[in-house]
């Protein structure tokens, strides 16, 4: 097959872009012609606000110019113009109820412009994929006949080194804004004593307060972007990867975190529950930032505890393999294929 993925991230350690190169890697291993169209290769404003929007914009224009493809996958509702536009059976995927989203980051008046967006997009796509169950029930509620497919890693193939610089190493992986909890992750952080050690790492738009925080405590090191085999040395080495989102799909962090055998504590929120219980990881309401800590405090000093943990998602991770995700997405494919002979 001759597939054209379009996205508007594709580098970088975001869920999005990780979700778009696993699932490249894997079309490409099978033998299927994969192109991508994201803000790597198309035009964009790298202005707060206006990198969708630019990004919607240019690669909608720049379809219309490339060749005929068997399947046009989108990612996301900023790419579905430019799926629109496309010549082939479309496919677009929501990774997360992006209204919701949208509303919480920008506010509800955004908020509803971009609910009317998104209603057209969806009516742009042959099929509709999610990668929630919360999603799932969200667009199923609204009338949509939608199919879930989850995020995925390559499990077998993860970097298998490990940077531990500290006795007591926690460490925070994902995109600096609000979605994210970074407020409350900050709350968290501040109350933790300074014998445990908080690795950050990422970008975005509220990267600032976290500068600001390493100036006023030691235990806490910034590191900004990082790569892949970095960030996962970095996650292998650590005793807890912590995640307080506000919202969240299927955290390939989360993922990465429990494939590398590290403990996680999770906000209570959208796919966190599917992939997180009281077997393989812990769960904490978002808000609850002094639960949080001494959920982190009585992981730190419980080793044992620790190792059940991580021995249980270690099993369960094996679920979201590409190999066994990859598939689900090629009898989409086939099907939306097979429908127009």
């Amino acid at each position: 097959m001759k597939i054209l993925q379009i996205s508007p991230t594709y580098s970088g350690i975001g869920g999005i872009g990780q979700h778009v190169k696993g699932l490249e890697k894997y079309l490409k291993k099978i033998g299927n012609t994969v192109d991508i169209l994201s803000s790597d290769n198309t035009f964009i404003l790298p202005i707060k606000g206006l990198k969708n929007p630019s990004f919607m914009l240019s690669s909608s224009l720049k379809v219309k110019f490339m060749k005929k493809y068997d399947i046009v996958h989108a990612h996301n509702i900023p790419s579905a113009k430019a799926m629109k536009n496309a010549k082939g059976k479309k496919i677009l995927s929501l990774h997360g109820i992006f209204s919701q989203q949208i509303d919480q980051l920008h506010g509800s008046t955004t908020g509803k412009i971009s609910k009317k967006y998104e209603k057209d997009a969806l009516t742009w796509a042959d099929a509709i994929t999610v990668i929630s169950k919360e999603a799932f029930d969200y667009y199923t509620s609204l009338g949509y006949n939608v199919f879930q497919v989850p995020n995925a890693i390559d499990v077998e193939f993860l970097p298998v080194n490990e940077y531990r610089k500290y006795k007591n190493q926690i460490i925070f992986a994902g995109r600096l804004s609000k979605e994210k909890g970074i407020d409350n992750l900050i709350e968290i952080i501040m109350k933790l004593p300074s014998n445990i050690d908080v690795m950050i790492l990422g970008s975005g738009p509220e990267e600032l307060k976290i500068q600001k925080l390493t100036t006023i405590m030691k235990n806490i090191h910034y590191l900004g972007f990082q790569n892949k085999e970095k960030t996962l040395s970095l996650i292998r080495g650590s005793d807890i990867l912590i995640q307080p989102s506000l919202n969240e799909g299927i955290s390939s962090t989360i993922l990465e975190a429990m494939a590398s055998k590290t403990s996680v504590i999770a906000s209570n929120v959208g796919g966190n529950r599917e992939l997180i219980d009281n077997n393989n990881g812990i769960l904490v309401d978002a808000s609850n930032t002094k639960k949080f800590t001494e959920e982190i405090l009585n992981l730190i000093q419980n080793k044992e505890q620790r190792k059940i943990l991580e021995k249980k998602a270690a099993i369960d991770v094996k679920n979201y393999d590409w190999n066994r995700v990859g598939n689900l997405y090629l009898e989409i494919y086939q099907n939306l294929l097979n429908k127009s002979k």
